[in-house]
């Protein structure tokens, strides 16, 4: 996922402030831009992927649904939240509350799935990065007192010394980054009155900007502040009050995100996992620990991504999901707010697969991965149960041939194919054909294999609300909801067959893909498909080269949510 906040750094004092883009009507009233991922790129030309023709589609071929089990494997989801409280899937071999595994497969009240991030002593929220861990964990190994040893570790260690280097570099650079980010925005935080007294009570315009006679170096670098938040049409002719709220809420996203990073996620001394899961991290054949608080009522990112698979219009809310009609979500709780570890996430892979989900969305990743073996063999296994594994590409601005980001498909870049066949990996794209790859989207024409919408989602968030969020993270879920479209309706469908009907499909461009290199540099070019997903186009290939009267897979038993059974179990 990607946030939205106003972008500052030290040049010479405060540098210019990225400006916010705004759409022109409130984008929380603008039901178009709720539902634009949704749309039909032959009739409207904006590329969405189609959904609701895809299903009048199948329904004209004669074909009954059957419900189609996704693994959400994230942060967990709020699973009271009236958008996809009846798109739950169920444990009906669970009775729920009774302190007991009732369908003996080694997780108790696991009603609505499993939590790898918990122990009898609450949940893990925030967690280092994997780099960080990479250096504590090497750094006596490969750096320590005894230089010859350590000479003797590097070479009898080649492996573990390159993804330790590697990692020691990322964590030295983004580290300061993050100290200095944590900084710059706390003092701008707290500038805040300082800037909203400098307005001597009139409204946020450049007239009154120009007229503020700074008196002191801090009274300078407000106005500086000031004279750059004035361009944004989100807050110019607003009155103090407003700017003051404006400001407040956007250094408090910003002060949020850095303060986690340069105090948690870059710290050396940060480890919460020892004291709340209480398991030997390092020991990847150990499986039965985690705790039931799938129900995470922190859990955005995990919500988001269940509501764009998923979702269902409610009330006023227009917002669906692409499988809204098929999909049951599995939720698997493996990944914190830093990195996920690997033996988390074959344990989730391994959980989702064996309890019925024949789809899994890993909206997650990092540069570096210590057990790729066992998440290697966890995605082997998924294959061979025949089970559909989505990727995001990452939100990094990366060819991730040259910046690899693991999870993978490929063991080696310089395969020629991946190591599975069950996997599709994608990249993000936005609602603007002159800028159709999301700028922050990774990408390669071998290892990124679809784009599929990505920047301005709105979907569910917990208590129950909805917002707006970006990434290669939203955009996973998009290919995730539509590959279980597919299933649903033609269930004899192989992964391999699931991939093929998307990737051969999608709406091509040829606009500038917007990448550092001049090579290749069509959007074209940067995915193995070339273009956006059309699940109608999918579902057309798929009925027409695929599709098998008659063949199914074992049915999906799917038991009513009610309120009760939906709560936090404790």
């Amino acid at each position: 996922m990607k946030k939205i906040f106003i972008a500052a750094c030290f040049m010479t004092g405060f540098a210019s402030f990225a400006q916010t883009v705004v759409a022109p009507l409130d984008p929380m009233q603008d039901k178009d831009l709720m539902t634009w991922y949704h749309k039909d790129f032959a009739s409207t030309n904006i590329y969405g992927v189609n959904t609701q023709n895809a299903y009048k589609y199948l329904e004209s071929k004669g074909l009954k649904p059957t419900p189609v089990i996704v693994g959400v494997l994230d942060s967990g989801v709020d699973v009271n939240h009236p958008g996809l409280i009846k798109n739950l899937w169920t444990n009906v071999n669970e009775i729920p509350n009774n302190g007991k595994d009732d369908d003996g497969n080694g997780y108790v009240d696991d009603v609505h799935g499993w939590n790898f991030l918990g122990g009898k002593n609450g949940d893990v929220y925030d967690d280092n990065l994997e780099v960080t861990r990479v250096v504590k964990k090497y750094q006596p190994i490969f750096e320590g007192t005894d230089s010859a040893k350590n000479k003797v570790n590097q070479a009898k260690m080649s492996e573990d010394f390159a993804m330790y280097m590697k990692s020691k570099e990322i964590y030295t650079k983004k580290g300061v980054e993050a100290k200095q980010g944590y900084e710059t925005y706390k003092k701008i935080q707290d500038m805040i009155p300082t800037m909203i007294a400098m307005l001597n009570g009139q409204n946020l315009t450049p007239e009154v900007i120009a007229a503020i006679k700074p008196t002191t170096q801090d009274q300078a670098m407000a106005a500086s502040v000031l004279g750059q938040v004035v361009n944004d049409p989100a807050v110019q002719g607003k009155s103090p009050a407003e700017v003051q709220k404006f400001l407040n809420d956007q250094m408090k996203e910003a002060v949020d995100y850095y303060e986690v990073q340069a105090t948690k996620q870059y710290n050396l001394d940060f480890d919460p996992r020892a004291a709340i899961v209480g398991d030997n991290y390092d020991d990847y054949a150990q499986k039965n620990y985690g705790n039931n608080h799938y129900a995470d009522p922190k859990g955005e990112h995990g919500t988001h991504v269940a509501g764009i698979i998923a979702g269902l219009p409610q009330g006023k809310e227009v917002q669906y999901g692409v499988g809204y009609k098929v999909a049951k979500i599995m939720v698997v709780r493996a990944v914190p707010n830093g990195d996920e570890r690997d033996k988390d996430v074959a344990n989730a892979v391994r959980y989702a697969v064996d309890n019925g989900a024949k789809i899994l969305n890993m909206s997650f990743g990092k540069p570096v991965s210590p057990g790729k073996n066992v998440v290697w063999d966890a995605f082997k296994y998924a294959q061979d149960k025949g089970v559909l594994l989505v990727k995001a590409a990452g939100n990094d601005n990366e060819n991730v041939a040259e910046n690899v980001y693991y999870p993978t498909n490929f063991k080696n870049v310089d395969d020629a194919k991946p190591y599975i066949n069950n996997m599709i990996v994608v990249g993000a794209s936005t609602n603007n054909n002159e800028f159709l790859r999301a700028d922050f989207s990774n990408y390669n024409q071998k290892m990124v294999n679809v784009f599929a919408p990505g920047e301005k989602i709105y979907s569910t968030v917990p208590g129950g609300k909805y917002a707006y969020l970006q990434g290669t993270s939203m955009a996973s879920p998009v290919v995730a909801g539509a590959a279980a479209v597919l299933l649903a309706y033609m269930p004899n469908l192989t992964p391999a067959q699931l991939i093929e009907s998307l990737v051969k499909t999608a709406n091509k461009s040829t606009v500038n893909a917007m990448i550092s290199s001049n090579t290749n540099n069509r959007f074209d070019l940067i995915s193995e498909a070339g273009g956006v997903i059309d699940l109608k186009k999918a579902a057309e290939y798929a009925y027409t080269n695929f599709y098998k009267a008659g063949a199914s897979t074992p049915t999906v038993k799917v038991k009513a949510v009610n309120k009760r059974k939906a709560q936090k179990v404790k």
